[in-house]
């Protein structure tokens, strides 16, 4: 119970900061700290980060827009069902190792860009009336659904609210402010988060609810204090904060990933007689 409100609240507190990137580290969490199954890790963080994406849009609804978050998140909505349907196809050890690469590769990304606080206005920000106020054109709804799909994609198959995406792609589509930026990315990832997760249940035989009622208590409060937090520090700091601790997890996926495949490769090489005598002496050390 203790350790599934700390993971909450890690997760909680990294949403809060950097506007949704923190629900990539809730899988690792659920996986390797709290021992759940692969496909049900993915279920339970995207059942959390989707309720706790909506307490934090609403904790900071002054920010919000609320019209592109949810063109992100109808694009999400299209893109889920594929993504689940891919991450059910593979390999419990392919998803894992293609998740630390995504990892390390947006990590990688963020460091480089951490000294730019905004984007600046390009051929694929969308116009602006003379007031400043962004309007929502064919081409732009296009562009914000197309971001949505893939950030979709990605959340059916790792169980991520694709906040590492969907922040970059609302500063490039709308060149709205950095603090409303993070604000409205949690509009897109709610609704993502809620679409992936149910063409995942559907393949899941149980769902752990209490481990998740207990996550999501943490990731509550973590985004409280996130929130508050993210007013007293730079967006250029928290961006090389975030890279950091995402490139540490994506080393710590492929350390794991690689002691279990060398222990399954000793498990192999073992004749019938010597995994029996093996499974005697651990039968015996425990029981």
């Amino acid at each position: 119970m203790i350790d599934a409100v700390l993971c909450g609240a890690l997760v909680g507190i990294s949403l809060g900061l950097t506007g949704g990137g923190g629900s990539i580290f809730a899988v690792p969490l659920l996986l390797y700290v709290l021992g759940l199954p692969l496909r049900e890790a993915v279920a339970v963080s995207l059942a959390v980060v989707g309720l706790t994406a909506l307490y934090g849009a609403l904790l900071q609804r002054g920010s919000v827009v609320w019209g592109a978050g949810a063109l992100l998140g109808a694009g999400g909505i299209l893109g889920a069902p594929l993504g689940a349907w891919l991450g059910s196809a593979l390999p419990d050890a392919i998803t894992l190792w293609l998740f630390a690469a995504l990892m390390l590769f947006i990590g990688a990304k963020m460091w480089r860009s951490s000294g730019a606080a905004e984007v600046p206005l390009t051929a694929f920000s969308c116009r602006r009336d003379p007031d400043g106020v962004l309007r929502f054109r064919w081409s732009c709804a296009g562009k914000l659904v197309a971001a949505g799909a893939l950030t979709g994609v990605l959340s059916g198959v790792f169980g991520v609210g694709g906040g590492f995406l969907v922040v970059p792609a609302l500063l490039l589509v709308t060149a709205m402010p950095m603090d409303r930026a993070l604000a409205t990315s949690l509009v897109g990832i709610f609704l993502i988060s809620a679409a992936a997760f149910s063409s995942n249940l559907v393949a899941l035989e149980t769902f752990p609810l209490p481990v998740a009622g207990w996550f999501l208590l943490g990731g509550a409060v973590g985004m409280s204090g996130g929130a508050a937090l993210k007013s007293r520090l730079s967006a250029p700091l928290l961006r090389k904060i975030f890279a950091v601790a995402m490139v540490g997890v994506a080393l710590w996926i492929f350390g794991k990933s690689l002691l279990a495949g060398e222990s399954k490769s000793r498990e192999a090489g073992r004749s019938g007689p010597e995994r029996n005598m093996v499974e005697s002496r651990e039968l015996k050390r425990f029981g």
